[in-house]
């Protein structure tokens, strides 16, 4: 191939060349620097030797050898020595001739040492990344990329990485050595292990039988300054000195290690040595050696390339020190996580301790309020307050942990994990930044000696005796029963049936008609949510409500109440009934949503139901706990047109001054109160005051649960008009109820 290449004025030009020329360079080997050529295209030796003879690299020249093929090549290499680089094809004869004369190179001539840069003609084909880390090659381009300054870059780098591989090489220790020794480094866990380790290897790798010491900080990175400098590895003629602080070592080797530590690198004298490892963490580590280091050029280098790799693997016994910290360690307290408890808890259920072990969880009562009126710098300073007493207490009998915010677990003999001797640590002020905090716990308590779970059941379940404890006294404690893990796994499993039962369109819904009980004209009714199992078994709404508020579920099966009961107001009034009202309950979590006055819109607009006729009911407690959301939110239901009614008035503790506040229409008076109301008694008092307050507050009033003549008789005795209940009828479908309609 005859062909000249111009693109810049460093591009390589293919030129014909004589093939006199292009047979082997002799040289000395430390005169020139050997290059081997391996390529089919003539042009390109031609091309690669015009580019290159008259360069000099490192002071020296260049020397070429030339193969035409791999099999050429092969038989070179059997018998040349001293080839700094091989300039080889990718592909010349076969697709992978290249990669598989590199595997020979390297596997089978054993040629460390020659820097090996792949070449090809063809920019689709890529060795792959695999081969070129497995067969250690120096560099990979494409040939046309290679301009005259981009083949001299490679070339100088290649030549540079074979001078101090052979300077390495050449060395009475080698490469070999070093790289044994990092390995072994490497594979050591802990700083005082990696300490030992390098103690030992720096004797194999000096040829010395030299005795030394390595000098470390005790305390933790972020508190070195505090930390002092202790002997954590020795050899035998120091072993006596081990954990001692470098200031009792003797004067000699204690102000040679300091002048070390000073100046950040190593010391040499005629009759001792400190060595310097330099890390990222700039963790100070020095090792002492008792014997003057008399070194050559290539001694130093060697050392300084094993120092270096003793600095990555420190720096890497460093990073998994702090790795393992973070892993199984709280960071604010110094105790053990969740993860290091569970790990501890696991191996106590296995072994002979579990009979006679207990776990708790000890919760700060009331500590979020803390934290946000202190501040959090406070609260954790509060919180490590409270693991330090545990720590004193406890710590070196039983396993500590912090596995929540404001909550500590404790693993121990049962007569040291005992709840009476837990809550006395807290009848003590805690002295918090120059501050006395009282702080109270609740404890929750579980026995392993009969337990048969692993370790996150024991925790899940000693949680649940916690959540027990808190709800009956905070500041007492309770010890897990059967009976709690059998409550929970119920409602859990109840859950799961839930979501199956609403996904599988197993809820519907019954209407409670309402009436005016002066004349017993219907008004409307109330939707009501009821869930009826494969097996005919009804569950309660005051069982499966409150266990969708807690999932979430409730949201989408508020959704589905809301848009069904619209639906059939507006059926009911194609049917006839024009001035039908559709009560709705809508619970907390359901009213809270973001997107709660969204998908109000959305129904509306989809089922085309008036507004005016539609009655969102909702709790007097829920109207307590988030004011302003609630009066916000009632103000853009009242826009659409909507009610409001308060359901249960009378329960929920509001106050009058709040009550006033809000934009509702009607008072709903709960079922306990109008069954108060007896024949000839007093009773009934509460619903009538409640009357009383609704007309003053200009509030329209239906009574729920009225299911005798006399209840109907008093309450309109009290001016109370509207009720529902059995009296009237029960809940009915929706067939039903069309039936029960058609016959008023």
């Amino acid at each position: 191939m005859n062909s000249t290449i111009h693109s810049s004025e460093d591009d390589l030009v293919f030129l014909e060349e004589p093939d006199s020329e292009e047979t082997s360079v002799a040289s000395k080997p430390m005169q020139t620097w050997r290059i081997m050529i391996i390529d089919d295209d003539p042009d390109v030796h031609s091309a690669t030797t015009f580019a290159l003879g008259s360069l000099e690299i490192q002071h020296r020249a260049l020397s070429f050898l030339h193969a035409y093929s791999a099999a050429e090549a092969r038989d070179i290499l059997q018998s040349e020595s001293d080839i700094a680089i091989i300039l080889l094809d990718v592909v010349m004869e076969q697709e992978d001739a290249g990669l598989q004369l590199v595997s020979h190179i390297r596997k089978t001539l054993g040629l460390t040492d020659v820097r090996i840069i792949l070449r090809t003609g063809q920019p689709g084909y890529a060795p792959e990344i695999d081969a070129i880390r497995d067969y250690d090659i120096n560099d990979y381009k494409t040939k046309s990329e290679l301009t005259r300054t981009k083949l001299y870059t490679a070339v100088t780098s290649a030549i540079r990485s074979y001078e101090q591989i052979c300077a390495i090489s050449a060395s009475r220790r080698g490469l070999e050595m070093i790289i044994h020794a990092s390995t072994e480094l490497m594979a050591l866990q802990g700083l005082q292990n990696f300490a030992a380790g390098v103690l030992v290897q720096i004797s194999g790798l000096l040829g010395l039988n030299t005795e030394g010491f390595v000098c470390a900080r005790q305390a933790p990175v972020e508190q070195q300054e505090q930390g002092e400098l202790f002997v954590i590895a020795a050899t035998a003629m120091y072993q006596g000195k081990l954990n001692q602080a470098l200031n009792q070592l003797d004067a000699p080797a204690a102000n040679i290690v300091k002048r070390s530590l000073a100046v950040r690198q190593s010391v040499f004298e005629a009759d001792m040595t400190a060595l310097y490892f330099n890390n990222v963490a700039q963790k100070d580590f020095t090792l002492y050696l008792n014997t003057g280091l008399h070194l050559n050029e290539m001694d130093q280098r060697l050392l300084g390339v094993f120092c270096g790799n003793v600095s990555v693997g420190l720096d890497n016994v460093m990073l998994t020190s702090r790795l393992h910290n973070y892993a199984f360690y709280d960071p604010l307290t110094g105790l053990a996580n969740r993860l290091k408890l569970l790990q501890t808890l696991n191996e106590t259920l296995l072994t002979s301790l579990k009979s006679h072990s207990a776990l708790s969880l000890i919760d700060i009562d009331h500590f979020a309020e803390t934290n946000d009126a202190l501040g959090h710098q406070f609260g954790d300073l509060l919180l490590y307050s409270v693991a330090q007493r545990l720590s004193n207490t406890f710590g070196e009998d039983c396993q500590l942990a912090r596995v929540g915010s404001d909550t500590f677990a404790l693993l121990g003999e049962a007569s040291m994990v005992y709840p009476d001797k837990i809550l006395a640590l807290f009848n003590t002020p805690f002295d918090v930044d120059q501050q006395e905090v009282q702080l109270s716990a609740t404890i929750g308590l579980i026995k392993l000696d009969e337990y048969d779970g692993d370790g996150s059941e024991a925790l899940k379940d000693t949680n649940i005796a916690l959540k027990r404890a808190k709800m009956n006294r905070r500041g007492g404690y309770e010890y897990f029963t059967r009976n709690m893990g059998v409550e929970i796994r119920e409602r859990v499993l109840l859950m799961h049936a839930l979501r199956a039962a609403f996904e599988h369109e197993k809820l519907f819904l019954v209407f409670q008609p309402q009436i005016d009980m002066r004349d017993g004209r219907v008004t409307g009714a109330e939707a009501l949510l009821r869930w009826k199992t494969d097996d005919g078994r009804f569950i309660p709404p005051d069982q499966f409500i409150p266990i969708a508020e807690y999932s979430g579920l409730i949201v989408d099966i508020g959704e589905w109440v809301l848009r069904t009961a619209c639906f059939e107001l507006v059926h009911l009034r194609s049917l006839g009934y024009t001035n039908f009202q559709m009560a709705i309950n809508v619970s907390q979590v359901q009213f809270s949503h973001p997107l709660f006055m969204q998908s109000l819109n959305k129904a509306l607009t989809d089922t085309k139901v008036p507004p005016n006729f539609v009655e969102l009911e909702i709790t007097e407690s829920m109207a307590m706990k988030d004011p302003e959301l609630l009066v916000k939110t009632l103000h853009q239901i009242k826009q659409l047109g909507m009610s409001v009614s308060i359901d249960d008035f009378g329960t929920g503790f509001s106050s009058l001054s709040h009550l006033q506040k809000l934009d509702v229409d009607k008072l709903k008076i709960d079922r306990a109160f109008v069954n108060e109301i007896q024949k000839n008694s007093s009773e009934g008092s509460i619903a009538k005051m409640i009357v009383q307050l609704g007309q003053n507050l200009g509030l329209s009033i239906i009574a729920e649960g009225v299911e005798s003549e006399m209840q109907a008789a008093t309450l309109l005795s009290y001016d109370c008009h509207i009720a529902q209940g059995y009296l009237y009828s029960k809940p009915l479908t929706r067939d039903d109820l069309h039936a029960w309609l058609a016959t008023r």
